[in-house]
């Protein structure tokens, strides 16, 4: 497939093309365009361009568009969902409930931009008044990650348009496809050519080509926090602005008093989800030595009752996108077992008929790990889960926070008081109590620490593309 600038189908100047591999079966299922700099600068044109118009289009009219969008979104689900499928791997009740999701946060973020507003100060001045409004910050380049390649696009896209921004996304070279098939679905839902156009290729030279251009006044980007920090600082070099979503190693406290029946079952789905695909997962476990062996023995055999497998075969996971993310997880677990931890489940390749020409990992449990292991201290990106016995709450907070990350944290307690003084202590942008659901849209997200800079979602999120300019006035 080629670039998707200005409403149309753009081959790359380089005439170069890559391959988008199956995570299941390594067969190639499309290719894409490999840009270089004349590319960059042809596609920041177009969207300056068009966002000198975007920008003066009434409100109204940018919610009605974006409501025709999230409705061609549905329509086209299945399409989609067989995109994310076959570029990711992921099953198909899971990339249809991404497409499903997305769309209702374009949706969300479209009657959030019909409710910005400005304030006029009650200073009491004769003759005088000081308005403050809001405007779109201007170019809004957008870099997002394969592991949810629609969603996290949204979170950005979505906002940056209500708000009036141009947006030139870079998506994934793993998933490269469904970003592009969404493109088009814009279009035909009737926005101006060049508001939002999508630009493909490898490596650091097109992603900084972008975040350097004079045009790009905001980076939002998802991705590890070693790229994050790149970014930031090639951003701040022209003071442009950013929002970072970036890495995690989230951890979950299961207190003595915990419902297992509910705490189990929330941190296995949490977990594997994806298979382990994801920044906010719960990544390690610091459980009560009281009900220590207990909660082992429910949490592994619910575990291993998940079934690993293709997109189509009804399985819970599938397999990780590509070599790199899957390696992670084989060290993580070589790393731990070294060093002492117990393997109760999982642990190595899936191989057979099924497996070989993929990346499978099964979900693995790891018992009796400590500080010591990556498995505790370094994002893992995988299906892998670090379990940790401590003595009081107190150490567990400490444990919990013993970490350069902060992007969630995870505790389960039936004492209320308990739950919020954890919730309260703990050092992270999102905290779930006594049970992990999906992030709201009306509510942010973003992280403490090491895990990013700025929030995504809500009215926050659509606040994240506007400039605030403060008119005085004398009559």
């Amino acid at each position: 497939m080629e670039n998707f600038i200005k409403g149309s189908w753009s081959k790359p100047n380089s005439g170069r093309y890559a391959e988008v591999l199956n995570p299941c079966t390594g067969a190639v299922v499309d290719t894409f365009a490999c840009s270089d700099l004349t590319d960059v600068a042809q596609v920041m044109q177009v969207a300056q361009e068009a966002y000198r118009d975007w920008r003066k289009t009434p409100v109204a009219v940018r919610a009605r568009l974006q409501h025709a969008a999230a409705r061609l979104m549905r329509e086209q689900a299945d399409e989609l969902a067989q995109i994310l499928a076959q570029e990711l791997g992921r099953p198909m009740v899971g990339c249809q409930t991404e497409i499903s999701r997305s769309a209702d946060l374009l949706d969300f973020y479209a009657e959030e931009g019909l409710r910005l507003k400005g304030e006029i100060p009650l200073h009491n001045l004769d003759g005088e008044k000081a308005l403050i409004v809001r405007e779109p910050v201007g170019v809004v380049v957008a870099i997002t990650p394969f592991n949810y390649p629609i969603t996290l696009l949204t979170m950005k896209l979505g906002a940056a348009l209500i708000a009036g921004c141009a947006v030139v996304s870079k998506p994934s070279e793993d998933t490269p496809l469904s970003t592009l098939r969404l493109a088009e679905l814009f279009m035909q839902a009737g926005y101006p050519a060049g508001v939002f156009n999508v630009i493909t290729g490898y490596g650091h030279e097109i992603g900084n080509a972008l975040i350097d251009h004079p045009a790009t006044a905001k980076i939002a980007f998802t991705g590890g926090t070693g790229t994050g920090k790149r970014i930031g600082a090639l951003a701040a070099m022209h003071n442009k602005r950013v929002t970072l979503e970036l890495g995690g190693q989230s951890p979950a406290i299961v207190c003595a008093d915990a419902n297992l029946a509910v705490a189990v079952p929330a941190i296995v789905r949490h977990a594997f989800a994806n298979s382990g695909q994801f920044c906010y997962r719960v990544n390690r476990l610091y459980v009560h030595e009281s009900i220590y062996d207990g909660f082992l023995e429910q949490m592994v055999a619910l575990t291993a009752n998940l079934r690993v497998g293709h997109p189509q075969s009804g399985a819970d996971m599938g397999p990780m996108v590509n070599a790199k993310i899957y390696q992670n997880s084989e060290v993580q677990v070589a790393d731990a077992l070294s060093k002492g931890a117990v393997l109760k489940t999982g642990g190595q390749r899936l191989t057979g008929p099924d497996y070989d020409n993929g990346w499978f990992f099964p979900p693995t449990v790891l018992a009796n790990t400590d500080h010591s292991m990556k498995i505790m201290t370094e994002e893992t990106f995988g299906p892998v889960v670090g379990v940790m016995p401590f003595s009081t709450v107190e150490e567990a907070v400490q444990r919990a926070n013993d970490s350069e990350y902060g992007l969630a944290g995870y505790v389960f307690s039936e004492n209320l008081s308990t739950g919020l003084r954890v919730a309260e202590s703990l050092e992270a942008g999102s905290v779930w109590i006594n049970n992990i659901h999906r992030s709201y849209h009306d509510v942010p997200f973003g992280g403490y620490k090491q895990s990013g800079i700025g929030r995504e979602k809500g009215r926050y999120g659509v606040e994240a593309y506007t400039e605030l300019k403060t008119i005085y006035l004398n009559y």
